[in-house]
């Protein structure tokens, strides 16, 4: 039986660490402020807010709503942005997307400033995470991934890891923050030739294809640590799963995280993180 990587805990020791760096700088009179801007009501963006709202409370943000209906114009949505960017109380900016489609998310996503961006959706965040410079932020899940390999105790340097999926959320920027932690990675996607073969070499395994069931037995090898980053709803199971069919692979590997309650649950904790991280940065 392999061993559970659980998100929870790994959540409860960064949450910690940042309450106690949250109360140094409100002793400076620094007061951490998220702005979370949300246009419209979508299930799953309401969701994730009230799992912010609730670990922004444990660690002592303060967080800002902006909140526009789902028909609002792209001016309105611009000027909202832009009243983050000039407000020099707010240190991160949680931006949720899709937006509606008659929005330019391009367009919403470049004209918020990059020392705010604390989920990496900018172009100065994705330059900044490339070029290794402390331009904005990364991704949430994907440094998710990383904090839980790291505070699990997964010896990163000199692993051989493979990425299966290759988006800017996730993808790409988990395989440079684990290069960039002597790993070496290889990336993959569900048009990779001989896929279950590359997986099988790797120590680590990250799954972030997008499509329930992507890795089965056949792609993993024994002593192999498993991170599931998907999320996907099975009508027939009437609950979520992962990426990774885990009853075939939990019994063959050495560590697998679970869906629901692996990298999901360290999301808000890293975003918490990031918030900090800027207020720092803008007292420095």
């Amino acid at each position: 039986m392999a061993e559970l990587l659980r998100g929870a805990p790994v959540a409860a020791s960064l949450t910690e660490e940042l309450s106690y760096r949250t109360r140094a700088l409100r002793s400076r009179g620094i007061e951490p402020t998220l702005a979370i801007v949300r246009v419209g009501e979508r299930s799953d963006d309401l969701a994730y807010e009230r799992g912010a709202l609730k670990r922004a409370e444990r660690v002592g943000l303060t967080v800002q709503r902006v909140l526009l209906p789902a028909d609002c114009a792209q001016d309105e949505l611009i000027a909202a942005i832009e009243r983050v960017n000039a407000d020099a109380s707010v240190h991160g900016c949680l931006m949720f997307s899709p937006l509606p489609p008659h929005l330019d998310e391009a367009a919403a996503r470049a004209a918020l400033d990059a020392s705010k961006d604390v989920d990496g959706i900018t172009p100065g965040s994705l330059f900044g995470l490339y070029a290794r410079e402390a331009v904005g932020f990364a991704p949430c899940t994907a440094e998710a991934v990383v904090e839980l390999l790291e505070r699990s105790g997964v010896v990163l340097e000199g692993s051989r890891v493979c990425v299966v999926g290759r988006s800017l959320v996730i993808g790409r920027p988990v395989s440079l923050m684990l290069q960039d932690r002597n790993a070496t990675v290889t990336m993959c996607h569900t048009r990779t030739r001989n896929l279950a073969e590359e997986c099988r070499r790797a120590d680590v395994l990250v799954v972030a294809a997008g499509h329930a069931g992507t890795i089965g037995a056949d792609c993993v090898s024994s002593g192999q640590v498993v991170v599931d980053v998907g999320i996907n709803w099975d009508d027939e199971a009437g609950r979520l799963v992962g990426d990774v069919a885990f009853e075939e692979v939990e019994p063959l590997v050495r560590a697998i995280t679970p869906v629901p309650g692996g990298v999901g649950a360290v999301t808000t904790a890293v975003l918490a993180k990031h918030v900090v991280e800027a207020a720092e940065r803008a007292s420095a």
